[in-house]
């Protein structure tokens, strides 16, 4: 008996070693792209990289999948549309991803040059509120926060669009990048009055200035090995591609000048050729576009649909709003006009569509909006003093007809 076991067990003892050398999960583990600054989704898992705007990360499904395009349509003054583009590139650098800057009303080294500075962890961390400043005792409970008892059990309104985990860098705009971060990233520069065009002989539905950028990221993404037909064998890279202003009349093109424009399929064409060189390479674009300039709202909707990602900023500069009371503490209302289908068949949507922006002294966030309650005894007293003032007239002519029959009589 004691010898079949011997023999028995030294086949065990052979056999264990050839069934524990094969290990599937560890192969696939091996393939997973791993490059700085990305992550895989949740939701998808695609590999995703931060905007650079915490709060817009937390709208996009976690952040903004390689691959894809993300349209902002720009406020009337350009201003916050300008710095969303400024925290994606500047993410890009402190990452140290390859940018791609095309610019057709100012240089892209002045963009550059505005890039703001990256802030410390331990400053920019969103933290909860403290508790112990608030009344301890039951009586000071009583006595500091008195409101109607069905509004008791309500739960409390979060503004603050986060996430539990962190992703992305946070950055102050009251100050630039020092230079010797900025010039240590690997920036392609694209600037289109000081590069040369060529005529085609053949008539194309795209621009000479479209058809040019496309060519030039064409270029850059093929000899930077962004392809994804490119080798596994040197470490990979991201691309940052950042597009200002297009549609507008410097690039050439009519879509905002006309309500019937000559060139109505310039964009689009190039929009598709710019999703193909996306789909294909380790690359993720954000494109502004001037569409309060735009008449043509069919074609402003089919360069949305175009685009993975497409939100509006409506800013409250020069509009009625900026002196409103009830939006004193935010500066524009942000809409989602366009979210991906990547991976799933439901999007990730935001819960909420009441989203408002607000730029502070040092930082750029979106929040929900949410206007304060009209509970105040002295509120309510300004309400019926102005019903009070509307009902004057009314009586007024009915005292004044009423005194003038009795004059007749």
């Amino acid at each position: 008996m004691a010898a079949p076991m011997k023999s028995v067990g030294s086949k065990l003892s052979v056999e264990r070693p050839a069934f524990t050398t094969t290990s599937f999960q560890k192969k696939t583990r091996s393939k997973l792209v791993s490059i700085p600054g990305t992550r895989p989704s949740v939701q998808n898992g695609q590999l995703i990289v931060s905007t650079g705007v915490t709060s817009l990360d937390y709208l996009l499904g976690g952040g903004l999948a390689v691959g894809t395009l993300l349209l902002i349509e720009e406020d009337r003054y350009d201003s916050y549309s300008r710095m969303i583009l400024k925290y994606f590139l500047a993410e890009g650098v402190v990452c140290r991803h390859e940018l791609f800057v095309a610019a057709v009303q100012e240089s892209p080294d002045d963009i550059l040059q505005e890039l703001p500075a990256p802030i410390l962890d331990d400053i920019a961390i969103h933290k909860p509120v403290e508790q112990h400043g608030l009344p301890c005792g039951p009586q000071d409970s009583l006595d500091s926060m008195k409101i109607a008892w069905r509004y008791q059990n309500l739960p409390k309104v979060q503004s603050a669009l986060a996430s539990s985990s962190r992703f992305g860098h946070y950055y102050d705009v009251s100050k630039t990048m020092e230079p010797e971060i900025r010039q240590a990233a690997n920036c392609h520069r694209f600037y289109f009055p000081e590069h040369p065009t060529q005529s085609s002989p053949t008539q194309s539905p795209m621009l000479e200035s479209y058809s040019a950028l496309l060519k030039s990221l064409q270029e850059v993404i093929h000899k930077g090995g962004f392809d994804g037909a490119a080798p596994m064998t040197k470490s990979r890279n991201i691309l940052r591609i950042g597009l200002h202003s297009l549609g507008s009349a410097l690039w050439g093109d009519d879509l905002c000048c006309r309500d019937n424009p000559r060139h109505s399929h310039a964009l689009t064409t190039f929009l598709y050729g710019l999703r193909a060189l996306l789909r294909s390479s380790l690359s993720v674009a954000v494109v502004t576009l001037p569409s309060h300039l735009i008449q043509n709202r069919a074609l402003m909707g089919s360069i949305t649909r175009l685009c993975d990602n497409a939100i509006s900023l409506e800013s409250f500069k020069g509009s009625e709003r900026e002196t409103n009371p009830l939006y004193k503490d935010y500066h524009g209302l942000l809409h989602v006009r366009q979210v991906p289908h990547l991976n799933c068949l439901v999007s990730e949507l935001p819960d909420r569509k009441d989203l408002a922006f607000k730029l502070k002294r040092k930082q750029f966030s979106i929040e929900r909006l949410h206007l304060p309650p009209d509970l105040s005894e002295t509120v309510s007293r300004v309400s019926r003093g102005e019903l009070a003032g509307a009902a004057m007239p009314g009586s007024a002519c009915g005292s004044s007809t009423s005194g003038n029959k009795h004059l007749d009589f």
